[in-house]
């Protein structure tokens, strides 16, 4: 009787084990004669915005405001615009500059200048009660590595290196501040006339060469800002430094 059961069960074994290798033959039968399904390939829409999210930004748009770059102004690639900026006509910002106009207006005016590392930015609102936006007016060259918060500059001036201008300050029209000066809130440069030191103090009445000087100087540097500015069109002097890397390995241009 143990002998029988044993046989059947070795029966019923054997009979599952053909029965698994039956269907998975054809389950690969199956998926061989099966003929692939095509890849659906998404085109994106031609008026797609496309953002690079990987590097620097150089436009950020703040809700509804979005900073405006005249056509012929020179920004450099590594300057951050933010919310309300408007970069005129002949204008130029330079490497590493930053205008952050998320509490207020920023304008910057016909052929000035915001030079290396600098940081402009505005408040609120401003303790002396005048506008708290920041206005660099025109042929204004405001040095390197400088700071102005909530500050007016009229045309015509020159703001040395290191320098910081506080909330409320106004550099009137054709004045000079020296490098490392600090305004303080709500100070007024007038007209004509050098000031320096922390805080800013009158140091003397610029003379008439040299308030001809400063729109020179600004004209100056927007004619460099061109220079640098054809070399970000389609076409670039790179190719001149390919060509003389191809001479020195001795390959025929």
């Amino acid at each position: 009787m143990a002998t029988s059961l044993a046989r059947i069960s070795r029966r019923c074994v054997t009979s599952s084990n053909l029965i698994r290798r039956y269907f998975a033959a054809e389950a690969v039968a199956v998926a061989t004669t099966e003929a692939p399904k095509p890849i659906s390939e998404v085109t994106p829409s031609p008026d797609r915005v496309k953002w690079d999210y990987r590097g620097q930004r150089q436009i950020i748009p703040l809700g509804q405001w979005l900073p405006k770059v005249a056509v012929d102004a020179y920004v450099a690639p590594n300057v951050v615009l933010a919310g309300q900026v408007t970069v005129w006509d002949g204008s130029s910002v330079w490497n590493g500059a930053v205008l952050r106009g998320d509490l207020n207006k920023i304008t910057l005016g016909f052929c000035s200048n915001v030079q290396e590392r600098c940081v402009v930015h505005a408040a609120w609102s401003s303790p002396t009660g005048l506008p708290a936006e920041t206005l660099i007016d025109r042929y204004v060259t405001v040095g390197a590595y400088s700071l102005l918060r909530s500050c007016t500059i009229e045309p015509e001036c020159i703001i040395g290196q290191h320098s910081i201008l506080m909330e409320g300050s106004l550099v009137e029209t054709r004045s000079i501040l020296e490098a490392g000066s600090v305004v303080p809130p709500g100070r007024r440069i007038p007209s004509g006339e050098l000031w320096g030191g922390n805080p800013a103090r009158f140091i003397r009445t610029l003379t008439n060469e040299e308030t001809l000087e400063i729109p020179k100087l600004a004209v100056a540097i927007n004619h460099l800002s061109g220079d640098y500015f054809s070399e970000f069109l389609p076409y670039s002097t790179v190719y001149l430094e390919v060509e003389k890397f191809k001479k020195s390995l001795g390959i025929a241009v």
